[in-house]
């Protein structure tokens, strides 16, 4: 069966129970065309318990694009479902670049699940100017306060903390609107930051 057949009729996601019924073969004839696609970089498998596996078939997944969350639920212990399948191509995503995703995504578990990422920025540059850029710089600080309180981070060079810490009193912001802490107010004034947790919801990093 040619490689463009397999595809159409494959496309989304399997198991090999399904790719024997969707081909009208046999276990051994449906393993060699998952196989012949991987090789050719169109299946990504997911691992599930009891040695059950996911196949998904997609010709963008030769294209080697990851998406923000793929990279969260590698490096998080937060897992997240992402909500499409929007992913960029062309570039590899930095951690710098997906923890400003991440607070400017609006959501509560997204951002818990960044915080784990503050373990691989190599970039304080970097993040500092994408956060900037995006008017998250003082958000950013204060998560990485808090992601320090849990877990070893790299640790945030001095210039990214002296340009980011706001130097007046001034006007609090959110990392997510109208949500506070009652456990984390000392990084909250420290950063006029209106942390979104509690210290209850970062039990999956303790």
């Amino acid at each position: 069966m040619e490689t463009n057949v397999l595809l159409r009729k494959l496309n989304g996601v399997h198991t090999i129970e399904s790719v024997m019924d969707i081909l009208g073969v046999d276990k051994e004839k449906a393993v060699y065309y998952i196989f012949r696609l991987r090789k050719l970089g169109y299946v990504r498998t997911k691992r599930l318990a009891g040695k059950k596996r996911l196949y998904n078939f997609s010709f963008e997944n030769r294209l080697g694009g990851k998406s923000y969350y793929e990279i969260l639920n590698e490096f998080s212990p937060i897992k997240l479902s992402p909500p499409n399948t929007f992913k960029i191509y062309g570039k590899n995503i930095g951690f710098e670049e997906t923890i400003v995703f991440a607070v400017k995504s609006g959501s509560l578990r997204v951002v818990l699940s960044s915080l784990a990422l503050f373990k691989k920025v190599g970039d304080w540059g970097l993040l500092y100017r994408l956060a900037k850029s995006n008017g998250v710089v003082r958000q950013v600080g204060a998560l990485y306060d808090l992601a320090k309180k849990f877990m070893r981070v790299r640790r945030m060079t001095k210039r990214f903390r002296d340009f980011a810490l706001p130097k007046e009193i001034g006007v609090f912001v959110y990392v997510i609107p109208n949500l506070r802490s009652n456990d984390f107010v000392v990084i909250e004034n420290l950063w006029r930051v209106y942390l979104p947790f509690n210290l209850k919801d970062l039990e999956g990093y303790v």
